[in-house]
């Protein structure tokens, strides 16, 4: 079987079941959405050249744990060592922007509406909303 064909086949009939179980890993669906998609980005670059593996459901969600370890890694690294050293370098906070009272600061119900605009097809539109 060609290695992008399994990649496909793989994102289509297991995307739930990797995602629920990065889930249960990792306790953040945005984050085991991202790290799932990381996964199967480095499944795309790797399965060509090394072959599709015995359990490619299994090689995914480990690569996604990975991944995620190595993010963990990277932000203990940056509080603990780079982020004291740009402690003192701070700019000054901006202040905060007035509005009118009409007018709402809450980019969310933009995207809410984007989401159900007439040119998209009407599950688009639902299916858009909810992930909102």
């Amino acid at each position: 079987m060609d290695p992008i064909a399994a990649v496909e086949t793989l994102y289509r009939s297991d995307w739930g079941r990797i995602v629920a179980t990065l889930i249960s890993l990792s306790g953040d669906f945005e984050l085991a959405e991202e790290y799932a998609q990381e996964a199967f980005s480095a499944a795309l670059e790797q399965w060509p050249a090394s072959g599709i593996p015995e359990s490619p459901r299994a090689w995914i969600v480990q690569t996604a744990r990975h991944k995620a370890i190595d993010r963990l890694r990277r932000q203990t690294l940056f509080t603990e060592k780079i982020q004291p050293q740009f402690a003192h370098v701070r700019a000054p906070a901006a202040p905060e922007p007035e509005y009118e009272d009409d007018e709402i600061p809450d980019e969310r119900l933009r995207l809410i509406f984007t989401c159900c605009h007439p040119a998209l097809a009407q599950a688009a539109q639902v299916a858009l909303t909810l992930r909102t």
